[in-house]
């Protein structure tokens, strides 16, 4: 079912629970023009408000690109009030994609440059395509990375890697990719919806809630000292025990039964 609504992106609902995002500009490449980012935000609003969505797929359309970047056309006349504005609006964009309760996967079809990296590194995991191609091209141009680059990119890769791809502008392959840790998994491009979707049925088995929580202890520790870190994930775990799916998901494994977890609140 297609509850799609906006100019520049698709929002499906592929399967009961299960949204795919998709990014739809494929004559320039999925490039993000300052619409397209409004479209993702209220796409991302739409999908956080909605309990019955508990994984979002996020790719581009096309063969060629999952996001080649941001649009160079429409802001290399930018001053630095603008281009901070579009920097900011970015940033809360892929925050709120770092922040949704739900598990977020991005399928890399083709290139994922600048921005389209940066908006793969804010989702949960990535799956690329053979085909994929990454790389933060910015210093070429005359700036930096300007949505998370710099920041995202260094947490999945680390410092060393993360410097080397900004300071080169190499664009690496999926294969490259997926040895850094950028890629989790890598598909061929026939393959790759269905990987993602694999994975997604995988995370639907599971306690919503559960989910959404770990996610959130895994993100926020992330940022914390591990003693901190550390006292993060036991609240969070001795919380799951006042929930009616801890009560479910250990009696359907004590008595070797399917567990019926329930449609809980995400937010």
């Amino acid at each position: 079912m297609s509850f799609n609504k906006y100019e520049n992106v698709l929002l499906d609902e592929a399967e009961d629970g299960i949204a795919v995002l998709t990014i739809n500009r494929p004559k320039a490449l999925n490039a993000l023009n300052l619409a397209t980012l409004q479209d993702i935000g209220d796409a991302l609003r739409e999908v956080k408000a909605r309990d019955d969505i508990r994984v979002l797929i996020v790719t581009g359309s096309g063969a060629k690109s999952f996001v080649a970047g941001a649009d160079i056309k429409e802001m290399q006349n930018d001053n630095v009030t603008e281009a901070l504005k579009l920097s900011k609006l970015a940033h809360s964009l892929f925050g709120e994609i770092e922040h949704l309760p739900q598990f977020v996967i991005a399928a890399v079809n083709g290139y994922a440059l600048g921005g389209g990296c940066e908006l793969a590194c804010s989702c949960d995991m990535r799956i690329g395509s053979t085909k994929a191609k990454v790389g933060q091209p910015e210093t070429g141009l005359g700036i930096i990375p300007g949505f998370g680059g710099t920041q995202r990119l260094t947490r999945v890769v680390g410092r060393g890697k993360a410097k080397e791809l900004i300071a080169t502008c190499d664009m690496i392959d999926a294969k490259e990719a997926y040895r850094i840790g950028l890629f989790d998994e890598i598909a061929e491009p026939d393959e790759l919806m269905d990987k993602a979707m694999e994975i997604a049925h995988k995370i639907m088995k599971n306690a919503p809630l559960s989910v959404a929580r770990a996610k959130y202890s895994v993100d926020r520790g992330a940022d914390l000292p591990l003693d901190i870190a550390i006292d993060l994930e036991s609240q969070i775990w001795a919380e799951m025990f006042g929930t009616a799916d801890q009560k479910e998901g250990m009696a359907g494994f004590v008595e070797k039964r399917e567990k019926n977890f329930t449609a809980m609140s995400l937010s």
